[in-house]
């Protein structure tokens, strides 16, 4: 079989799957019906006569890629590139009978084999670099131990908090310090740790550990962290931060698997940049006005924080759970693993293709590339496997999935989508939580019915397969064949269309809880002054404003409902009122309030807008600085005519009236002298002597 230019092995396992091969090869567009049943070993030959003769080749098998890559590798340059694809654990091993398939299990083959064989853009990545510098924290002789079996390979500190005696080693390998842990920043390759009580142990310590009396406080750096001190970690989401280690010092086996992995850890290592940010969208604040905390509210490890009037993603903490993109309303925030429109690129074939291969009522189990499939594996050989309709897709995290996306598969025609959440992501599940009652909320505000989307946090295999096998039916969904394109907005547009457009009971508009992300800017249009601060503070463009007349139009379907119009508005006649218009003219700027400009009293120059006038000249007027009624009557001027009219009403504007007369100290003097002959003569007219004649002077 070909597809997309690949060329096709599939193999039916030594005849233990249930698989139709002529069905198969019809419902992937292809006349070939030729299905191996012994492809890694007695039939090898046909691979490496299809690995030899074509340029791209997808293999039906990931038990035995290894043995294919080493083929591969063996034939040099005229391998072909490969690629493989689970079809035996995913579809082919399940309740029905070997060499049996029904219509839906022979689709879902069909779809998983067309959507590997897509080309999937790559992530970007950063790069972690270690040169094994590796702080050990702990409390006892744990940490010495720990110390003593990495020395050979790792840069190692140890740093103990004491609580027991601890006795000292033979030999001091490693430096070895008591101090207490006061902060911790940073990512792997780039750790700092503060502590307090900083000294160096003693080299004539006896019966035990002894450090030098003047300890202080100081800053040390790392790139690599194991904690052994037990109790709280120095990370939120510890388990999700790379290069600090936070294994139970009482479990002999995590700590054994911690230090067997820390003795690995020096080079160069790549980490996917999960988030792709586009800070042009972001709402989180204007002016220093704060509009939106979802991502940095949502981010377990810490990654995000505010800068001005965005957010910073640091890529190294990133731990890639996608909670952000969930939660970002206006798709600022977007998961970028795959890169690109991939994910929906796989999501429109894989569902298209079950279509087109007569396959019915789809159900979508999505599932990350770890757990999940373990999962899977184990219910296909010890149980009955998925049910025939229900289509395993991966993911690199299952909490990734936000809103456009369940959108998006109900309108490509998914009845259900159940997503297998991996233990420890528990608290992961908010964003996704809330995606899904919105979700609901819009099926059933249509007329699909809700409960279309679940999570399965089950650890038992049995208890997992019996809820998949025990999903009721529910009404079908239309089969969309449009191409979602662009960030969060767009393809959340283009999906809520086509399901309005075929919903069984289609509305005009569909109200919606507060803080949802999508509704209406209501505006006191009596109280609204045109200032136009709520046009400069949307993120959006939902709010827009009109360069040739005072006018502020509104988008409905741009609107994210951050509320920094509503924050920012200087007047507060601004509400917002959460609701789904699915009306053509929320699609378009609707004229919210428009005036005449107005004109300048002097030159007839339009400025401004007559409500902005009249509100200031009401808030001035009795002010003393305009009591004259000449000052207020400026105001009507436009910026030119203000300064001529000031000149005409005062020929010299500028002047600071007579100029004082220079005093000198014979003018103080005379002053002086007039002063006492004044009081002279006042006390001589009542009769009384001045002091001066008095006493003969």
């Amino acid at each position: 079989m070909n597809l997309n230019g690949k060329t096709v092995l599939v193999c039916d396992c030594e005849k233990t799957m249930a698989i139709d091969g002529k069905a198969l090869a019809k419902a992937c567009g292809s006349s070939d019906s030729g299905i191996s049943t012994q492809l890694c070993r007695g039939q090898l030959e046909t691979f490496e006569t299809a690995a030899k003769g074509q340029s791209n080749v997808l293999v039906a098998c990931t038990q035995e890629a290894p043995l294919f890559l080493e083929v591969a590798e063996v034939l040099g340059d005229e391998a072909a590139e490969l690629s493989f694809v689970n079809i035996r654990e995913k579809a082919g091993w399940c309740r029905q009978k070997a060499g049996k398939a029904s219509t839906d299990l022979t689709a879902k083959m069909a779809a998983l084999l067309a959507e590997a064989a897509l080309d999937i853009e790559g992530a970007t990545s950063v790069v972690l670099n270690s040169s094994g510098t590796l702080l050990i924290l702990g409390v006892d002789e744990a940490a010495l131990e720990a110390a003593d079996k990495l020395a050979d390979h790792l840069s190692v500190t140890v740093v103990l908090n004491a609580r027991t005696e601890v006795h000292p080693p033979a030999v001091m390998a490693v430096p070895v310090f008591s101090g207490q842990v006061t902060k911790a920043s940073g990512h792997m390759g780039a750790f700092e740790v503060a502590f307090e009580g900083f000294a160096p142990a003693t080299p004539s310590a006896r019966s035990g550990l002894t450090f030098d009396a003047n300890s202080r406080a100081g800053t040390t750096e790392c790139d690599l962290i194991l904690d052994l001190r037990g109790g709280a970690a120095l990370f939120t989401a510890p388990d999700k931060l790379d290069g600090y280690f936070n294994p139970d010092p009482g479990n002999p086996a995590l700590v054994l698997a911690a230090l067997l992995e820390l003795t690995d850890m020096v080079g160069e290592f790549e980490k996917p940049r999960y988030v792709d940010y586009d800070a042009g969208l972001c709402a989180h604040s204007r002016s220093n006005v704060v509009g939106c905390n979802r991502c940095i509210d949502i981010c377990p490890t810490g990654a995000i924080a505010p800068a001005g009037d965005s957010v910073a993603f640091d890529p190294y903490i990133c731990a890639g759970c996608g909670s952000c993109a969930v939660v970002c309303p206006t798709g600022a925030a977007r998961y970028a693993l795959p890169g690109g429109d991939s994910l929906f690129e796989r999501l429109r074939t894989l569902l298209s293709s079950y279509r087109a291969a007569g396959g019915k009522a789809p159900r979508l189990l999505v599932h990350d590339a770890d757990w999940g499939d373990e999962l899977i594996s184990v219910m296909a050989r010890s149980g009955g496997g998925l049910p025939d309709n229900m289509i395993p897709f991966a993911v690199n995290s299952a909490t990734q999935l936000g809103l456009e996306f369940l959108l998006a598969a109900g309108a490509y025609g998914a009845e259900r989508v159940a997503v297998l959440l991996p233990p420890g992501k528990a608290d992961e599940t908010v964003g996704l939580g809330e995606a899904m009652a919105l979700a609901d909320t819009v099926f059933e505000g249509l007329g699909y019915g809700g409960g279309r989307s679940t999570i399965i946090d089950e650890t038992d295999p049995a208890k997992v397969e019996a809820r998949l096998h025990g999903f009721p039916d529910l009404p079908g969904m239309p089969d969309g064949a449009f191409i979602a394109m662009g960030r969060k907005r767009s393809v959340m547009a283009l999906a809520l269309h086509h399901l309005h457009d075929h919903a069984p009971t289609p509305v005009d508009t569909l109200a919606l809880a507060d803080g949802a992300p999508f509704g209406a800017v209501e505006v006191d249009v009596a109280g609204c002054t045109l200032c136009l601060a709520c046009v400069g503070a949307c993120p959006t463009g939902a709010l827009r404003d009109n360069p040739d007349k005072p006018q502020l139009s509104f988008a409905e379907e741009a609107c994210v409902q951050c509320g920094l119009c509503r924050n920012t508005c200087p007047e507060k006649v601004i509400t917002l009122a959460p609701r789904l218009s699915f009306l053509d003219s929320a699609r378009s700027h609707q004229t919210v309030k428009e005036e005449e400009p107005f004109e300048c009293i002097r030159c007839g120059k339009e400025f401004g807008t007559k409500s902005t006038i009249d509100k200031m000249m009401a808030k001035l007027e009795g002010h003393s600085m305009f009591a004259d009624g000449k000052s207020l009557e400026r105001l009507k001027m436009c910026d030119n005519c203000r300064v001529v009219a000031l000149t005409e009403e005062d020929v010299n504007p500028l002047t600071f009236g007579d100029r004082p007369k220079t005093r000198t100290t014979d003018d103080y003097l005379r002053e002086r002298e007039e002063l006492r002959q004044k009081a002279a003569a006042d006390m001589k007219a009542k009769g009384l002597t001045p002091p001066d004649e008095g006493d003969g002077g």
